[in-house]
């Protein structure tokens, strides 16, 4: 066992005791006070390590945190943690952090409150063994992840400027997996316009917004093509005012996920033809919407920032796969810049937005965190 894991396994219960203090705060994206709680705690906790802070601070969603060792310093490794969770104010109350054999359980405690803890312990770690290479990072703390990072994401492609990595702790998957490409995101939304009419009296005066969006939905939805990584979901759809009445109004709400950027403009040409066809006379559709997280893609370089993560698994005892994920974060940033980009790389968990069963294994806790720091380290040589 090397210095950096020596040191992991006899902070333990410093790392457990401060992912309980973080999973029992409210964070949900809309939730400012509670995610600015939990960046007063982050930010507390790295000063004290000798690192500065730069609070980026909002008025509607949780302030953002930039951390350096100083200003002047030139990392060359960033790392992206978002702070709030999807959970609305009053989760932790219904189910507070807790612990039964090797798991704890609680909102936001995969996605990605023990990451917190894993990047924090990660850079104590190397200080304390003696390396520099804690200094060689620029950390982002967002708080709008969940929701598309419409304020950080600003602020993360320029923290990504003249980086050689990146490196996303979402949580690490089962059997020490991490993360190499992740699907793009996008919503759009169909607002459709009819004429209402009383559906007993006249009937035919009337022109249903409810059928014509009836039609569009079916086209939509046969636009999925699993085998390829594209999929179409309308999942939300509203409209009318009265079984009697012939609906002047109906609107959808469609979740779009795409393999790659050629994906992404071939199905966005797709969907603005199905808005623009009118399938009953009299309608009018207004689309909105787009793909608005690009997919996380292999870039040069990522196949041997891979191959490091993967000796530095090996070193610890650990073989690491790659996984591929549906879901989209905010690795998309860094790897649409050209930077190699892994995710994942926090402790091991499953069922993130779950609202009973999402978990964090316990026991990979210092394991994971040390293959964070010693491939932090690793990197910092690679480019010396």
């Amino acid at each position: 066992m090397n210095n950096v894991e020596t040191y992991l396994e006899s902070r333990l219960p410093e790392m457990k005791s401060l992912l309980e203090q973080l999973v029992n705060i409210d964070s949900g994206s809309f939730h400012k006070e509670g995610v600015d709680k939990v960046g007063t705690l982050i930010r507390k906790q790295f000063e004290d390590l000798g690192m500065n802070v730069k609070v980026h601070r909002e008025s509607k969603y949780g302030n953002h945190l930039e951390i350096m060792h100083d200003h002047d310093s030139q990392p060359k490794i960033i790392i992206i943690a978002h702070m709030d969770t999807v959970f609305p104010a009053g989760e932790v109350k219904k189910r507070p952090y807790k612990v039964i054999g090797n798991k704890a359980y609680g909102p936001g405690v995969s996605d990605e409150k023990a990451s917190h803890v894993a990047v924090l312990f990660a850079l104590k770690a190397l200080k304390a063994s003696g390396s520099d290479a804690y200094k060689n990072v620029h950390i982002i703390f967002n708080s709008d992840e969940e929701i598309g990072s419409p304020t950080s994401k600003a602020i993360i492609k320029e923290a990504a400027k003249q980086k050689d990595y990146s490196l996303v702790v979402e949580s690490g998957r089962p059997n020490d997996g991490i993360v190499t490409e992740r699907k793009g995101v996008g919503c759009f939304v169909f607002e459709v316009k009819g004429k209402s009419a009383h559906a007993g009296v006249e009937p035919e005066s009337g022109r249903s917004a409810i059928e014509e969006l009836a039609h569009k939905i079916i086209k939509l939805q046969k636009l999925n093509d699993y085998e390829t990584g594209l999929s179409v979901n309308v999942g939300l759809i509203e409209g009318g005012i009265s079984t009697n009445t012939i609906p002047s109004n109906a609107t959808a709400h469609v979740d779009v996920r795409v393999k790659n950027m050629k994906q992404a403009e071939e199905i966005t040409s797709k969907i603005n033809e199905i808005a623009h066809e009118e399938y009953v006379s009299g309608t009018e559709t207004k689309l909105s919407g787009k793909i608005d997280r690009p997919p996380m893609e292999k870039v040069e370089g990522t196949e041997e920032l891979l191959h490091i993560i993967r000796s530095v698994g090996e070193e610890l005892g650990m073989s690491i796969r790659e996984v591929s994920s549906g879901g989209g974060s905010d690795a998309s940033y860094t790897s649409t810049e050209g930077i190699p980009t892994v995710d994942g790389m926090g402790p091991l968990g499953e069922f993130s937005h779950s609202e009973t069963n999402e978990y964090v294994d316990l026991s990979s806790l210092s394991k994971r965190t040390a293959l964070l720091a010693l491939t932090i380290e690793r990197l910092s040589r690679a480019k010396q």
